[in-house]
């Protein structure tokens, strides 16, 4: 009965009888080195390169966004919970320049 079983089962265990890992340690350290490494680098050039941020969108009062149907419960009922005038325009445009 025990050889049907022991067939069926997974051996983890032999894996890794080389060691502690055996040449999947080795080829793990030198895939993080040649490859993830100068990958994070070379992302990271490339965000510190590119962190200018551009103006403001030129506001364009498209008649199916911003709908206000009713006014909103807190404030002057115009503005959102989380409003920012300088990003979030009003249904007639920006707030401020």
């Amino acid at each position: 009965m025990a050889l049907p079983l022991r067939s069926l089962s997974r051996g983890f265990a032999s894996a890794a009888q080389g060691g502690h890992g055996g040449a999947g340690a080795g080829t793990w350290r030198l895939l993080t080195f040649v490859l993830a490494l100068p990958c994070v680098v070379l992302c990271s050039l490339n965000c510190w390169l590119h962190a200018g941020h551009g103006g403001r969108p030129e506001f364009v009062p498209y008649h199916h966004l911003r709908i206000r149907t009713k006014p909103f419960s807190w404030g002057d009922g115009n503005h959102t919970l989380f409003h920012n005038p300088h990003v979030n325009p009003l249904p007639t445009g920006y707030e401020r320049p």
